[in-house]
């Protein structure tokens, strides 16, 4: 389907059926639901998954659209909120349009037209950030708008179930998937080995924006694994350990004295894995706290502008700046019933707590 120009005004016919799907209500799935329906992928249960997903995108991206019409601060007519609205619009209507799945061809074909939806909503967050970067300058600089927080909470929340989706059943036709997962899940996953190559990432980054970095010290039982989503797990891990190299590294540039090193714990309890993230790179004072989950907010001297655009896909590209590694790092945590904390002493340095649910019955956590 050929993409529309965000100046095309929306036919009347779109419109209604935006609505009309929008209002209907999201099913959520947990994650082991995920892994018994993918352990044996058979045709059958392939084209049960597309059906499901037939339904299912159409309503959570008509949402999604809809509420991209209808934000407040004029939001909606940035021209990045424009083009994101027309992803979303051009993505509800090739799903609508595809006639009814009923054997392993439309199954295929189906398939084929979720990949093509997924590329082009890959640059979903950078263009969204650049929204939010166009309205900030017509905001105080000081305050985020709470409605503006909780829709983007929303909207990454709903993008993040969206991809995972999408993602669990095009990973379903790998003909040589990796042993131990179930599509985009680790049924034995490491969170000492994630953790490891998270903080080898992170390091490489900051070695290339500082020329150095501190050493990264991981602790926890190595042969301890539970079921997971390997590349989320990854996505949250190196951006903590990114802002604790950041800071540390920062502190103790010109300094003397030993540079600390970050410390990552990896505790096993009975309902939580809990992997928590320290460093001894100053803090954040207790007025800076409560702006770290905020999208407004950032430290650093912002990388994203209309001449700077990001082209690859990444939620989290940059050694620091975008504003968005912890917000979207707590919604990660919290899509299967995790959590985020931080907790900071000034002068001293930062602890991140992500709790993550070990039993993985907690339904996604849908806007």
């Amino acid at each position: 389907m050929a993409a529309r120009k965000a100046s095309e005004p929306l036919s009347k016919a779109i419109v209604e059926e935006v609505w009309k799907w929008g209002g209907m209500k999201p099913t959520g799935v947990t994650l082991r639901c995920m892994m018994d329906f993918g352990s044996i992928p058979t045709e059958k249960s392939l084209l049960l998954s597309a059906q499901f997903l037939h339904k299912e995108l159409a309503i959570r991206i008509a949402r999604r659209a809809i509420e991209l019409e209808n934000l407040p601060y004029g939001l909606s007519q940035k021209p990045a909120v424009l083009k994101v609205r027309d992803w979303y619009l051009d993505s509800f209507r090739d799903v609508r349009s595809f006639p009814k799945i009923k054997d392993k061809n439309d199954e295929f074909a189906f398939t084929q037209m979720i990949k093509i939806i997924r590329v082009r909503h890959k640059n979903v967050v950078p263009t969204m950030a650049l929204g939010i970067q166009q309205l900030k300058k017509d905001l105080n600089p000081e305050k985020e708008p709470e409605e503006i927080h909780q829709f983007l909470d929303r909207f990454y929340m709903s993008r993040i179930g969206i991809r995972m989706l999408i993602g669990q059943h095009v990973a379903l036709h790998d003909p040589h998937p990796q042993p131990g997962c179930v599509g985009q899940i680790h049924c034995q996953m490491s969170p000492m080995q994630v953790a490891l190559n998270a903080s080898e990432d992170a390091r490489t980054i900051c070695m290339r924006e500082y020329g150095s970095a501190p050493d990264v010290k991981i602790f926890g039982d190595p042969n301890f694994s539970f079921p997971y989503v390997p590349s989320h797990l990854h996505l949250m891990v190196f951006e903590l350990v990114k802002n604790s190299l950041r800071a540390v590294q920062e502190r103790f540039m010109d300094s003397d004295k030993h540079v600390p090193d970050v410390r990552i714990i990896v505790a096993d309890g009975i309902e939580d894995v809990t992997i928590k993230i320290s460093d001894e790179g100053g803090g954040i004072a207790r007025s800076g706290l409560r702006k770290i989950f905020t999208y407004l907010y950032s430290t650093a001297k912002n990388p994203l502008d209309e001449q700077s655009y990001p082209g690859g896909e990444t939620d989290l590209v940059t050694m620091a700046g975008f504003g968005y590694g912890i917000p979207i790092s707590r919604l990660y945590a919290r899509y299967f019933g995790g959590d985020l904390q931080i907790i900071s002493m000034e002068g001293y340095g930062t602890d991140a707590y992500l709790h993550l649910s070990r039993l993985g019955d907690s339904q996604e956590a849908l806007p």
